[in-house]
């Protein structure tokens, strides 16, 4: 009952890469990158398990970007004639790759840092992958000409990595979908069937996380033109309440949406965003268990985990630190008051 996890990035270390950047340079190449990657991995490793986080990830640290991370080791991908594209309905700019011929993996993408993850806690793990729309929406296609058709071609190949990293002893396999947010009727139709296909076979626990975005200028901005309710998740859940997926995580703390809407994930497994990346102020013990206890009127406490609102990649990292520190006190001190 209340376990505590994070949605899946965490700051990437000064020595690694560029600090509270989105796309950040590395700081090294080849084989040094490599193994800086994985120490830093085992930094966030530890530090979740010091922090007393029941279900621990590899913090996203050998990925520059969350998407582009699982594209590298796709074929049909030019990454050397970047455009610049309008990303999440335009809400920012991006640089990113093309799609220019027919999509398949080249090499397993996640292999390394889903193992060492695995080899090294005792904890139960969770990995995160770009889901098909979200992905379909971070590049400029080239080739398909059908969003539709583009988002199932990547959810074959998010399958065939989600089968090897639960043959890897990942216990939770995420997807995050942000673009769930946006494109309302088309996620209810098509991005939840090809949720459905890239989650196809598992038998680990399968999760998607849709949030409002990262804690930047833009993101922010965006927030402040959606009123006083934010309702998009009641166009979703009910498509997702019907689907095979387990768990769905939730922007929840600081945000406006209607805690009410959590009641359409009935028979879900519902993480609760507890712990708000878009401020470096530190949650204090109680608010995370407050925010708990505010979840605990539309979802049975069996099925309530605590969980950040997206990922802390861009935050300073003693800040995420203290915040992995506040989400598991929250998340004890709501065992203890709303245990019995």
């Amino acid at each position: 009952m209340f376990q505590s996890t994070i949605a899946g990035s965490l700051p990437k270390p000064a020595w690694l890469a560029e600090t509270h950047r989105l796309w950040p340079r590395w700081a090294a190449e080849g084989a040094a990158l490599a193994q800086a990657k994985l120490d830093a991995t085992l930094l966030w490793i530890k530090a979740q398990e010091d922090a007393g986080l029941d279900v621990v990830g590899d913090g996203e640290q050998s990925r520059q970007h969350f998407v582009h991370g699982f594209l590298e080791q796709v074929e049909g991908i030019d990454f050397e004639h970047k455009v610049e594209m309008g990303i999440r309905n335009d809400r920012y700019k991006a640089m990113v790759p093309q799609v220019v011929a027919p999509l398949r993996l080249k090499a397993r993408v996640h292999a390394s840092e889903a193992r060492f993850l695995r080899a090294h806690t005792t904890r139960q793990t969770k990995f995160t992958l770009p889901g098909p729309m979200t992905i379909v929406d971070t590049v400029a296609d080239r080739h398909y000409g059908d969003r539709v058709a583009l988002a199932f071609a990547f959810a074959e190949l998010l399958n065939q990595e989600a089968q090897a990293l639960q043959a890897d002893g990942i216990d939770v396999i995420q997807f995050d979908e942000p673009a769930f947010n946006v494109y309302l009727p088309e996620a209810a139709d098509w991005g939840v069937r090809a949720l459905e296909r890239a989650v196809q076979g598992l038998h680990c626990t399968t999760a998607v996380h849709i949030c409002y975005g990262y804690g930047i200028a833009a993101n922010v901005d965006w927030k402040k033109t959606l009123g006083q309710e934010w309702r998009q998740y009641e166009r979703v859940f009910p498509a997702l309440a019907a689907s095979s997926i387990d768990q769905v995580s939730l922007e929840c703390i600081h945000s406006r949406v209607p805690p009410e809407l959590m009641a359409l994930l009935r028979g879900k497994d519902v993480m609760v965003g507890v712990i708000d990346v878009a401020s470096d102020v530190v949650e204090t013990p109680e608010e995370v268990a407050a925010t708990l206890g505010q979840a605990l009127r539309f979802v049975p406490r069996e099925h309530l985990i605590a969980c950040t609102n997206c990922g802390m990649a861009p935050m300073d990292r003693a800040v995420a630190q203290a915040k992995l520190q506040a989400l598991a006190q929250g998340a004890a001190l709501a065992r203890e008051r709303y245990g019995t």
